[in-house]
């Protein structure tokens, strides 16, 4: 299985394009006016405990205070904020917690106005982004993440990953991280360390050693509020939580950014550093890997699938819902169980393809094709829990319900990735009319239900504006020469100056419409 990362750079902001077989799975973009990125860790001021909500708010940086609930204290919330306030005032000089007297747990279902006072400094690390009109969501429970390991300060706790299937392999990794292990510290074991050695797990917490002890260095006399921990840029953190064996390159257009992608690859897995490429053709990086044309056809309210499938993707304040559409499909299945079946494993595939680009989260709802069978409602689900296997967002898939729906939760911490497909009216309308690509591939598709269906051996002309016409037909090969190849069949373009820019039929050669 081949996976690419293209990284495109630009004034702005840099956008990743996440590559599976050719086709886009993941779209991030990171902006330099993002001052609060998720894994960030700041030094914050209390402003506010409210006892209705059990929670705090807190003044981070952004015109929006953050809001701290209790549950995302920690335990040990009362040894980390007598730590800061030695630290700070530069009682403490050791940051390593080997020696320093932990407080006693607070309770988990104790009030925010026991533990929290206004004005207090507080260490916080940011677990959701600022959204719409909503402030960042935080956290004091701290998380340090590496390549293997994820570091859990004032915590004594090992867990590992339960992506791990193997009973012995987590036992392996829980007795290794044991051995080497600080005292003071927690380690949560990541889902790519299976299999390793301890030589790698014990340089990945040398790392996230390091990475603490400079963070604490930065609380003397630091003001608040002030970041004291940066996450790792949005091209190294992709990496180090999705890169593995499959990758099969990794391309960029920016030179210094190739820099750095090139010494992290090279410090996390020194045998793939030759797949990390700078990328110096005039044609814009996007457009060469077809990226450009997938993000116009994957954004809109309609998502198109093969044969003629199609899902409509709803967005409301409360929840996404999702449809699935056969659309006018022809096939060789037996009955309208079989056809419902195929169909919604198709779109399932999709659908886990689609939370993943668009980065949806809530609530997300999906109306599937109704089918009489149980084992096939089985199926359905079981397909669309494995391809949602590789989301690394927190998420949960409910059953199908007697109506054929099924509900699904995934945790959103970003925005949700958005993109306008829709253009300019050319006719000079004032409504906005879907992009040209889109509407090749909407005629693509059109063309593959008719020639399945009772009109495969018939002639068939497709009138169309002078201008499209012009895009199917000029140059070597053209999109109409590679219908013919895939059809077998030459399709007939006949110019209509009367027609609109995206207005299109298809006709017999009598001229009646038959699409």
């Amino acid at each position: 299985m081949n996976r690419e990362l293209i990284v495109r750079s630009s004034s702005k902001a840099v956008d990743f394009a996440l590559l599976k077989e050719g086709k886009l799975i993941e779209l991030h973009k990171e902006e330099d006016n993002n001052s609060f990125t998720v894994g960030d860790i700041l030094l914050a001021k209390v402003r506010k405990p409210v006892t209705g909500l059990n929670a705090a708010f807190v003044n981070v940086g952004y015109e929006k205070d953050a809001f701290l609930h209790y549950h995302d204290l920690g335990p040990q919330l009362s040894s980390m904020l007598k730590f800061i306030k030695k630290v700070s005032t530069g009682k403490v000089r050791d940051y390593t917690l080997k020696d320093f007297p932990f407080e006693k747990d607070i309770d988990k279902n104790g009030s925010i106005m026991d533990v929290l006072k206004a004005n207090q400094s507080i260490l916080v690390q940011i677990v959701k982004e600022p959204i719409s009109t909503k402030g960042p969501r935080i956290s004091s429970e701290l998380s340090i993440a590496g390549r293997y390991l994820v570091m859990v300060p004032f915590s004594d706790r090992v867990s590992v990953s339960q992506k791990i299937g193997s009973r012995e392999e987590k036992e392996r990794l829980k007795r290794l991280v044991k051995s080497i292990k600080p005292k003071g510290f927690g380690v949560i074991i990541r889902t790519v360390a299976e299999g390793k050695k301890v030589a790698e797990l014990d340089k990945d917490l040398e790392n996230l050693m390091d990475k603490w002890v400079s963070m604490c260095k930065k609380l003397y006399k630091a003001p608040t509020p002030s970041k004291v921990l940066v996450e790792l840029n949005r091209a190294s953190s992709i990496l180090r939580d999705v890169f593995n064996d499959s990758f099969t390159g990794i391309v960029v257009d920016d030179e210094t950014l190739y820099s750095q992608v090139k010494d992290y690859v090279q410090e996390i897995a020194p045998k793939k550093e030759s797949i990390v490429r700078l990328y110096k053709s005039s044609v814009p990086i996007f457009e060469k890997f077809g990226i450009e044309r997938q993000i116009k056809t994957s954004f809109g309210k309609t998502a198109s699938m093969s044969r003629g499938a199609y899902l409509v993707i709803e967005h409301t304040e409360a929840l996404h819902v999702i449809d699935v559409n056969s659309g006018n499909r022809s096939n060789k299945a037996k009955n309208q169980e079989d056809t419902a079946l195929e169909v919604n494993l198709l779109a399932a595939s999709e659908i886990a393809r689609q939370l993943r680009l668009r980065d949806m989260g809530g609530i997300i709802v999906v109306d599937f094709i109704d089918m009489g069978k149980s084992e096939n409602r089985r199926k359905l689900f079981d397909h669309l829990r494995e391809e949602m296997k590789d989301d690394r967002a927190k998420h949960k898939i409910l059953p199908p319900s007697k109506f054929g729906l099924i509900q699904i939760t995934r945790q959103r911490v970003r925005p949700e990735m958005k993109i306008k497909t829709s253009e300019e009216d050319p006719n000079g309308g004032k409504r906005e009319v879907e992009a040209p690509i889109v509407l090749i591939d909407k005629i693509q598709a059109d063309l593959q239900k008719l020639l399945n269906g009772k009109k495969k051996d018939s002639k068939v002309v497709l009138h169309i504006h002078p201008f499209i016409a012009a895009y199917l037909t000029k140059g070597f090969p053209s999109i109409r020469f590679k219908w013919f190849l895939e059809y077998k069949k030459w399709i007939k373009i006949q110019e209509r100056d009367a027609f609109t820019y995206l207005h299109y039929r298809f006709k017999d050669k009598d001229g009646k419409n038959i699409y």
